[in-house]
């Protein structure tokens, strides 16, 4: 039987809209297929939001989410703020109150390779061929959302960095969790010989561990963990960290499968989740539809996925996509000396694909 999907579609800034036009024809194709109904509803945010309401996350918006299932997401961002440091009111602003407001509390980062793109990797390819692995990040707690401030000379600034038991038990046990769903190993990482917040994030999962019998569970240090991404990222399974760390690592881990065009995300919230590229808003491309879509693509089926639990229809967007890239069916930023195709033109081909099927 056909379910009915409520999804607030928040476009964003820059390629934001592009992007998630492709999304969206994909999830319609689906849908179409499996005899689902799907409503969307569309709500502003970011700059553009600043620009017409001066807020990057307005109430309005919240209240789209809120009555959701899921939330499909663009990117945020505007050069005009990024080079005024002085500016009051930001669009990355809207994300972090966004996170905040809907309990966005685990980002879930898949890294995985594609057969075709190998060689686009910075890695050698015996090193990266097969690595397939997923960094859980924090994503309310920390030093983003502790106190912050100056002093009155404006000469000395600080950034508090505080985790409670409870955020780090609920980011653990979605550790765990994952870990038992794949292939039973979890890597927590801290830098718990020099961080008291560390020291509280070991010692909790010291503490859990035990009731996971079958994960094998091991602590590293951040720059250890940067490292052993770089050297050997087949070893890792599942990766848990709080929320600076987790911003840091996950770009890294990002640019070792040779495209941030590809890699999706969710986050995973009390009240609804949501599905984004991890890629910001690339100005310079905007309206030239030349951005890649694969990575909001992937997004949906981790939607279909982790919102819906809708495992057939998400296992279909990733077979189009990945014989969209076999077929070099591929934006500019991948094409290489192939031809190069436009964002829609990638985004009906994978429609359609999912169409025939």
């Amino acid at each position: 039987m056909g379910k009915t999907l409520n999804i607030a579609v928040l476009a964003g800034d820059g390629i934001g809209p592009e992007i998630i036009d492709q999304a969206i024809k994909v999830t319609n194709a689906v849908c179409a297929k499996f005899g689902h109904e799907v409503k969307y509803k569309h709500a502003i945010t970011g700059a553009c939001a600043i620009d017409q309401v001066g807020d990057p996350y307005p109430p309005e918006t919240h209240q789209i989410c809120m009555e959701s299932d899921a939330v499909l997401f663009g990117a945020v961002g505007d050069p005009k703020f990024d080079n005024d440091p002085t500016a009051k009111v930001r669009p990355e602003q809207g994300l972090l109150r966004m996170r905040k407001q809907l309990g966005l509390y685990a980002n879930l980062r898949p890294v995985e390779t594609f057969k075709s793109l190998l060689h686009k990797s910075p890695l050698r390819q015996d090193l990266v061929e097969g690595a397939d692995f997923m960094c859980i990040r924090e994503l309310t707690g920390g030093i983003y959302f502790g106190e912050k401030g100056r002093s009155e000379d404006g000469n000395t600034a600080f950034d508090n960095c505080v985790y409670t038991r409870m955020e780090v038990e609920r980011i653990l046990k979605l550790g765990f969790e994952y870990a038992m769903k794949r292939n039973k190993k979890l890597t927590i990482v801290d830098k718990a010989n020099v961080l008291e917040t560390s020291r509280l994030w070991r010692q909790i999962g010291q503490e859990m561990a035990p009731s996971y019998p079958e994960v094998e569970t091991e602590y590293m240090f951040v720059d250890n963990a940067a490292m052993r991404i770089i050297q050997w990222p087949k070893s890792f399974d599942v990766m848990v960290t709080e929320n600076m760390f987790g911003d840091i690592l996950t770009d890294e881990a990002s640019v070792i499968t040779g495209s941030m065009g590809l890699l999706p995300s969710a986050s995973i919230g009390l009240h609804t989740s949501l599905f984004e590229p991890i890629h910001g808003s690339y100005p310079q491309a905007a309206g030239k539809n030349i951005a890649n879509p694969v990575a909001t693509i992937l997004s949906a089926a981790m939607m279909f996925e982790y919102a819906f639990n809708m495992m057939e229809e998400g296992t279909l967007i990733r077979e189009a996509v990945a014989a969209s890239l076999e077929a070099g069916v591929v934006t500019e930023d991948i094409a290489g000396e192939g031809k190069a195709y436009k964002t829609s033109e990638v985004g009906t081909w994978i429609a359609g694909y999912i169409a025939k099927k």
